[in-house]
């Protein structure tokens, strides 16, 4: 496993989004969380690609 996978400026805002998530999602149909999370996926990506120089 890379080293940059196991970087705690990483794991630790996914946790926290996790978590976010399941509270936040508790009233959401199973559709609306997915779909609440393939988003944030997404724009979380992006934000690793832009700021990684689209490496």
């Amino acid at each position: 496993m890379p080293a940059d996978l196991l970087r705690l400026d990483i794991i630790v805002p996914v946790l926290m989004y996790c978590a976010l998530l399941w509270w936040i999602g508790r009233g959401f149909s199973w559709t609306a969380r997915l779909a609440t999370a393939a988003v944030t996926l997404v724009i979380i990506i992006a934000v690793l690609l832009v700021e990684r120089g689209w490496r």
